[in-house]
């Protein structure tokens, strides 16, 4: 900046505000209220939400993270034994929607790679392609052909009989 600047055209502030002192013999009404605000409804809420939040942050309590025990699977559950097949059910819809959900994400995964390449995106997006097939081919291995009202009976019965072609492959397979 140059040396030769006009300070009356650019006046400096001043490094000091000096304090404007009340000379009224009346107080302000509006720090009266502002005081008996603090007093009065600020200081007894800010309290207890601080007393609140002590308390909860002793007991951390992480409700969106519900864990469920992993019980038995249907072939393991006992004839006759209802309450069994009941929780193997549960398990098994919970699991088909996490799986849903697996899918999905990475199907979301593959849409976003190829808006972001692009014409680029069958070279730039081939580890995300691959892992769509895999996971899509998990998937209906494991839940194809059920249709919407299909169960943890019908699923197994669908994995024994693959189980049982793929033996049964293997076994002309060997003696071929």
């Amino acid at each position: 900046m140059p040396e030769d600047h006009d300070w009356e055209a650019y006046k400096v502030p001043p490094t000091r505000t000096p304090v404007v002192e009340s000379t009224a013999s009346v107080p302000n009404p509006v720090s009266f209220v502002q005081t008996v605000f603090n007093y009065v409804i600020d200081a007894p809420v800010t309290f207890v939400r601080e007393w609140i939040e002590r308390q909860q942050a002793k007991n951390k309590f992480y409700y969106y993270h519900q864990k469920f025990r992993r019980v038995p699977d249907l072939s393991e559950c006992l004839e006759g034994d209802y309450l069994c097949f009941f929780e193997a059910e549960a398990q098994w819809r919970r699991d088909r929607m996490v799986d849903q959900e697996i899918v999905e994400i990475v199907r979301e995964r593959v849409g976003a790679c190829r808006q972001r390449e692009g014409p680029n995106h069958l070279q730039n997006c081939a580890k995300e392609v691959e892992l769509l097939k895999q996971v899509t081919k998990a998937y209906q291995d494991r839940y194809g052909d059920l249709g919407y009202h299909g169960n943890a009976r019908t699923c197994l019965m669908k994995q024994k009989h693959r189980m049982m072609e793929e033996r049964k492959a293997a076994q002309e397979k060997a003696s071929e």
